[in-house]
């Protein structure tokens, strides 16, 4: 009687204490959750302040290069423009100019130097490269003079040589031996060089344009 008596008071007493232990296990399990994210916001706070010096740094560093382009376009500004190169000997004889690749280019047709599939020099020819000599002498002196022949693409039919490449180089050789022997350039200074059809200034579809790419040209290194 006493031990049924017992049970029931023992039952009361475990059902009176699950609350305690349930409230442990949630303020357990709360104080977790409160560390966590607590953690989260510092490591939060942490970037923020990382990401406010990286934008400061960046806003430094433009404002830095915003200085040096416009000290930059400033010296564009002031930078003087060179003087175009002007020959009016060259321009009355009939032979183009001009800068490429930093080189100065004479352009010689062959119209006016040379008979159709001929590497023999016309008196207006000799003529033309005696101007030529005098703005080389004048001019630059201590030059390097690339002499480089050129032809369009028609085949070589009535002629005694076996390519335009062949056709080329002669060409090329004459310019040098008048330049040289009748004018006074150093041999050394010069290169010859043929090239034939295969650097062509327009396109070999027209009677004009095949006459441009017919031509010697004079490329001064110095």
């Amino acid at each position: 009687m006493t031990h049924n008596q017992s049970t029931p008071a023992s039952l009361a007493g475990i059902l009176m204490t699950l609350p305690l232990v349930a409230g442990c296990v949630s303020n357990s399990t709360f104080r977790q959750t409160i560390g966590d994210r607590e953690a989260e916001i510092r490591s939060l706070r942490e970037e923020r302040v990382a990401l406010k010096t990286r934008i400061q740094n960046l806003a430094g560093e433009r404002d830095t290069l915003e200085v040096a382009l416009a000290d930059a376009s400033l010296r564009v500004i002031e930078m003087p423009v060179p003087e175009p190169v002007l020959y009016p000997g060259l321009d009355d004889a009939g032979v183009g100019y001009g800068m490429v690749g930093g080189n100065l280019v004479l352009t010689i047709p062959s119209s006016v130097t040379f008979g159709s599939g001929q590497a023999a020099l016309t008196d207006e020819g000799q003529t033309v490269l005696k101007t030529v000599a005098a703005t080389l002498l004048a001019e630059h002196p201590q030059g390097t003079y690339f002499i480089e022949g050129h032809t369009d693409t028609d085949p070589i039919s009535k002629s005694k040589f076996d390519s335009n490449r062949d056709l080329s180089l002669a060409r090329a050789m004459a310019v040098l031996r008048h330049l040289v022997e009748e004018s006074g350039l150093a041999d050394e200074q010069c290169v010859v060089v043929g090239h034939g059809e295969y650097h062509p200034v327009a396109g070999n579809d027209s009677t004009e344009a095949k006459a441009m790419n017919r031509r010697v040209e004079i490329v001064i290194h110095e």
